[in-house]
């Protein structure tokens, strides 16, 4: 629908022609669109997405209020969350990339009575010019790593979200290249996902959506940083079922029909956190026996943010959560170091001996940790704790020789380098000496050559 009028400015000086498309989906004339340029492509941003743009403001009568041209900086933000007018919410949705229009906002979708002053005076109708240059999903990673990026093609409802342990419905359907490799409803509690074959970052997406959302996720394999690890994808291993490679990037479209969250510690009482703990207990266990241990590592954090700060608990309660939490650190240290994240295992080796400092399991993984980190003396110093402790552990003993010979190993190169390093340095100041001999050489030469110029100058006079 297109609409033509003329509206007079308050002081009556000037007609500014009301034209454009009707934009608003109550056609009330609130946002008007011309199109001064055509963009490129047929696709257009979606909620969420961040917009790149150049605007230029003006009031009816002309006045400019406000250019990101003359700071010479283009402005962004995320599309469909209020975080500009409804006027540039409503109409920057329908831009392409290239595109230049001109929106002309009524105050119901600008600023309203109040205006924004002192530059945009009260129910003010304004005049953009808008240029629409680049759209990119939302990141919706914690680490802002472009591992997970969502594009909305549904909004939810409300703001609540699914959190670990929830329980949600929902659609799924993962492509490759336009490939759909996997087209399904589930029900399952989120935590369980890798064992119906979805990769981490699906559950991921899932705890960013709203209910009733529907949203395209690209999913990178994986994103290292560091010494850190964070697998969305099905990584550099691939997945034989699905016919993935190693290094895939992911698209997965989901729909959240409904969710019911977990209960949060807060909304526990102290003997409901206790037998949930051990419920999850024995779900992580038979996690692990199957070689989940990203999965089992989930449930017993879920034991130690539980009971870590529960306080006012009965004598007998006291001693079930301590062997509870004991318990989980444990197992998260084993499954850490199958998940080849050893300083996550020290971590939790060191919480472990917080609570009983001559724990023979805590011990031992904490060397096993410290010696995956190359750290042999200290690794030692725990393997020998161990089999002083606990004379019986033929595994501890072993570990002793193998730091021992990995420390003369270790040894022996420091060694090899020093002399390498103390030889060159040797060989650059000799080559120093060299240079500084023949310098010397060339210089005395010259005195002599000199003395004899100056000679035979002399006897010429």
């Amino acid at each position: 629908m297109t609409m033509t009028a003329e509206e007079q400015t308050s002081e009556g000086q000037h007609t500014i022609p009301m034209e454009g498309e009707d934009l608003t989906p109550k056609k009330d004339g609130g946002v008007l669109k011309l199109v001064k340029r055509e963009g490129t492509g047929t696709e257009l941003p979606m909620t969420g997405d961040k917009v790149f743009v150049h605007y230029v403001g003006t009031l009816l009568d002309g006045t400019q209020f406000d250019s990101s041209r003359d700071r010479g900086d283009r402005f962004s933000f995320e599309l469909g969350k209020g975080q500009v007018i409804k006027a540039w919410d409503v109409g920057v949705a329908t831009m392409k990339v290239g595109e230049l229009c001109q929106l002309i906002c009524k105050p119901e979708y600008a600023y309203g009575s109040a205006g924004s002053p002192p530059k945009i005076p009260p129910n003010a109708t304004l005049i953009f010019e808008v240029e629409l240059f680049d759209f990119r999903g939302e990141d919706i990673t914690e680490e802002e790593d472009g591992g997970i990026i969502r594009r909305i093609i549904t909004k939810g409802q409300g703001y609540s979200k699914p959190n670990e342990g929830a329980s949600v419905d929902v659609t799924v359907e993962g492509s490759l290249d336009g490939r759909v490799f996997d087209e399904r409803e589930l029900k399952f509690e989120v935590g369980d996902g890798e064992g119906l074959g979805l990769p981490a970052g699906v559950e991921k997406a899932i705890m960013a959506m709203e209910q009733g959302e529907e949203a395209l996720f690209t999913i990178k394999p994986k994103y290292d940083h560091a010494d850190l690890i964070s697998l969305y994808g099905f990584g550099n291993a691939g997945n034989e079922k699905h016919n993935i490679p190693g290094g895939a990037t992911l698209q997965y479209k989901i729909k959240l029909a409904a969710f019911e969250k977990a209960k949060e510690s807060w909304e526990m009482n102290s003997q409901e956190k206790l037998e949930q703990s051990s419920i999850v207990k024995e779900k992580g266990t038979q996690y692990f026996k199957e070689g989940k241990y990203k999965q089992a590592s989930v449930q017993y954090k879920r034991i130690v943010s539980w009971l870590e700060h529960e306080a006012g608990l009965s004598e007998e309660d006291t001693k079930k959560a301590k062997a509870l939490q004991l318990a989980a650190h444990l197992n998260l240290a084993m499954c850490c170091l199958k998940l080849q994240e050893p300083n996550q295992a020290l971590e939790n080796c060191d919480k472990a001996m917080e609570m009983d400092s001559t724990n023979e399991k805590a011990l031992f993984r904490r060397g096993e940790a410290l010696f995956c980190m190359k750290e042999f003396d200290r690794a030692r110093d725990d393997f020998q704790r161990v089999v002083q402790l606990y004379p019986a552990n033929k595994a501890a003993k072993s570990q002793v020789v193998l730091c021992q010979k990995r420390m003369k190993e270790q040894h022996e190169k420091d060694k090899r380098i020093y002399a390498n390093m103390f030889q060159k340095f040797a060989e650059r100041d000799s080559k120093k000496e060299v240079v500084t001999s023949k310098t010397e050489s060339k210089e005395n030469g010259e005195d002599e050559m000199d003395v004899e110029k100056d000679a035979l100058g002399d006897a010429k006079a």
